[in-house]
């Protein structure tokens, strides 16, 4: 069993705005549904439809305006990553239906998302490709210009699946066939992928992972949530070592962060199930054996709820070393919502930081140099903003921008940095990929 590293908590921030909190009334629904099951079906049924309601009433539509849902509320696959090459050229990567198949397509704008190439299929045949909300495919680069995808391949449902990798060698003209990153072939859980790409040019690909709930099934004893593995190549994505298991007890749901430190090693920031059943966020360095070091907790809400919210962290690290992460909890009052903290090099952490208002959701961070940017989701009723608290000093302050706001479904925001500064990537229904600098700095 791994051990965990607690470091005090700090004191909330007061700021909390007032209003409805859809979170809050998230969280209180999941509560109740677990314990409504176990008083017996009958009592659920007509419970349930009293929470609804209370649901409906108090907060119109949130799931669907946080999680891209459309007017019809069939879900619409926005989900769009993208990075940023040497020369200054984006590539955004993205889930296509052609001709009646899904393909991960690539396009690619030298003009800062101005203009678009046409899509690019990277598979030569069509799967199934998850691509909304906390699962999307993802793009990264190696030391030499190498392009490197990940996407999950869904199964059945909730999230079985397999992490499924791809790579071109030569700028994107051809792609190898597609290759399942985990050793693991079980009919489980693999989902909820991220990738990142060391100063070495190792690639980690870290996944959620059921296979310990799997094992204790069989043994009939009780496991929470499911795991944090994955697994490095050192050859350019020609072969992967792993699976290698970061923690038991994560969250069955939740995106992954991965950032590199100051020292150039790649960390993880899930959100963890600690017992008996509080869903705060852990933190670990991954390395390239697999060799398992300390997971620290990360954040101290005390959240108590037996679900899965489908809002995970994200994480970034300044050049000094401080470690930028935004997450999400659905307590009530003051406490809960999105919020940011810094740590410092030594891992104090600072008092949570409350964004937004009440409609807050599915932040993300970004650090160049000294200009950090923390962006969200934001519904008024009608439309959707992205909202952001930018500092050009590390942290010490703070002002607060609209980037882009929409009136139809979208994905959720995402940030890269380019040569020049933090980049917002924001793909919508409307408007498409949406490319905005986020602070000061111009790409």
């Amino acid at each position: 069993m791994v051990d965990l590293v607690t470091q005090g908590p700090a004191k909330h921030d007061k700021t909390m705005m007032s209003g409805v909190r859809p979170s809050a009334i998230y969280g209180k629904i999941m509560n109740k549904i677990v314990c409504i099951y176990k008083a017996g079906l009958a009592v659920a049924a007509c419970l349930l439809a009293l929470t609804a309601a209370a649901f409906a009433e108090n907060a119109h539509d949130v799931h669907a305006h946080q999680h891209g849902a459309g007017a019809s509320g069939k879900s619409l696959e926005l989900g769009t990553s993208a990075a940023m090459d040497k020369e200054g050229r984006l590539w955004a990567v993205t889930r296509e239906v052609i001709d009646g198949g899904q393909f991960v397509v690539l396009q690619t704008s030298t003009d800062m998302g101005k203009t678009w190439s046409s899509p690019e299929k990277v598979l030569q045949a069509p799967e199934p490709i998850a691509a909304n909300g906390e699962v999307i495919p993802k793009i990264a680069f190696g030391s030499k210009g190498e392009i490197y995808i990940t996407y999950t391949k869904p199964i059945a449902p909730p999230h079985i699946g397999d992490v499924r990798f791809v790579r071109s060698l030569d700028g994107g003209r051809t792609f190898s066939a597609p290759v399942t990153v985990h050793a693991n072939r079980d009919v489980i859980t693999h989902n909820f992928e991220s990738m990142i790409v060391d100063r070495a040019g190792r690639i980690y690909i870290a996944w959620i992972d059921g296979r310990g709930l799997k094992e204790a099934k069989a043994r009939h004893q009780a496991y929470s949530g499911s795991a944090v593995y994955y697994a490095v190549s050192d050859d350019g994505g020609a072969t992967f070592k792993g699976d290698y298991k970061v923690a038991d007890h994560s969250c069955e749901c939740c995106r992954i962060g991965l950032a590199l430190n100051q020292q150039g090693n790649p960390v993880a920031l899930w959100r963890h199930v600690f017992a008996p059943n509080i869903r705060d966020h852990a933190l670990a360095e991954l390395t390239p054996d697999g060799k398992r070091l300390s997971v620290t907790r990360a954040t101290f809400d005390d959240w108590r709820i037996d679900a899965c919210p489908h809002h995970g962290p994200s994480i970034a690290y300044g050049p000094d070393g401080v470690r930028h992460q935004v997450w999400f909890n659905g307590k009530d009052g003051d406490g809960g919502g999105v919020l940011y903290a810094a740590a410092t090099a030594t891992g104090t952490i600072g008092t949570p930081m409350a964004l937004g208002s009440a409609q807050a959701s599915h932040a993300d961070v970004a650090v160049h140099g000294k200009h950090v940017a923390l962006v969200w989701k934001q519904f008024d009723g009608q439309t959707t903003a992205i909202l952001a608290k930018l500092s050009d000093d590390g942290g010490a302050s703070w002002h607060d921008e609209e980037l882009a706001r929409t009136s139809a479904d979208s994905d959720q925001p995402h940030l890269i940095t380019s040569s020049s500064g933090n980049v917002l990537v924001w793909r919508t229904q409307n408007e498409g990929i949406r490319v905005i600098p986020a602070g000061k700095e111009k790409p």
